[in-house]
């Protein structure tokens, strides 16, 4: 069978991880199908995973979620660098959870090769797109990929930035978008733009800052918070009468 989609020439590695001897030959069996997926090593629990990606990068993290000890939810959100990750799970109950991590797909057991080429293809695609900024800074907007759509995005509409692992989040007043990148890179195109570094987690529009109060920053009411660190840092900059 021939398998077409991913970038031809490059390779991609893999980790497998799932208690279940079974599920996780089978999956290995299906990812060796697609060209440029190299297996990297399979692990049977979190630990044993945990201490392979501390001294393994890898590029794709196929993650069981119900396992014994440490569940594939806790072990991602123990991470502070999380490769792509695909869960895999035989119980559709997790989903909102996982989403919520920021993972590529949620796929159910069984899982089968049509529909894991078709996740493959879209980690394949974020990897290929890691730096997701595809303009320079103009004038008052920037361009973001969104999935397959490019976004024009609004200096003027964004309230905060959030950093989520390997993802940033963009919050405006009604919805937010989720991409692939890091908050430094942002950091460096916005802060010039009246855009202030509040934690290091957060990066706030100065101008949406409605009050302050003990380490809580407030933005048309929703509650960012405000480190020690940069506190001083912010006040500095705000226009005090």
């Amino acid at each position: 069978m021939e398998i077409k989609g991913i970038e031809a020439g490059k390779s991609y590695s893999c980790l497998v991880v799932d208690d279940n001897k079974i599920s996780t030959l089978l999956l290995v069996q299906l990812l060796e199908q697609i060209p440029d997926i190299q297996i990297a090593g399979t692990c049977a629990s979190a630990m044993e995973a945990i201490k392979f990606l501390s001294h393994t990068k890898i590029d794709l993290l196929f993650l069981d979620i119900e396992m014994p000890g440490m569940s594939g939810i806790e072990l991602l959100q123990s991470l502070k660098e999380r490769p792509l990750t695909i869960f895999t799970s035989a119980n559709r109950g997790y989903a909102i959870e996982a989403f919520e991590l920021n993972v590529v797909d949620y796929i159910v057991k069984p899982v089968l090769l049509p529909r894991l080429l078709k996740t493959v293809q879209r980690a394949t695609e974020l990897l290929q797109d890691e730096d997701v900024i595809v303009n320079e800074i103009s004038n008052d907007y920037i361009f973001i990929k969104d999935g397959k759509t490019i976004r024009k995005i609004l200096f003027k509409d964004i309230f905060f930035l959030e950093a989520k692992g390997d993802y940033v989040k963009i919050h405006f007043a009604d919805k937010n978008y989720v991409i692939h990148t890091s908050l430094k890179v942002l950091e460096e195109k916005l802060l010039a733009r009246d855009f202030i570094r509040v934690h290091r987690s957060y990066i706030v529009a100065v101008e949406k800052i409605d009050y302050i109060e003990d380490n809580v920053l407030y933005l048309n009411t929703i509650p960012v918070p405000l480190s020690e660190f940069y506190r001083s840092i912010v006040l500095s900059q705000l226009n005090f009468l």
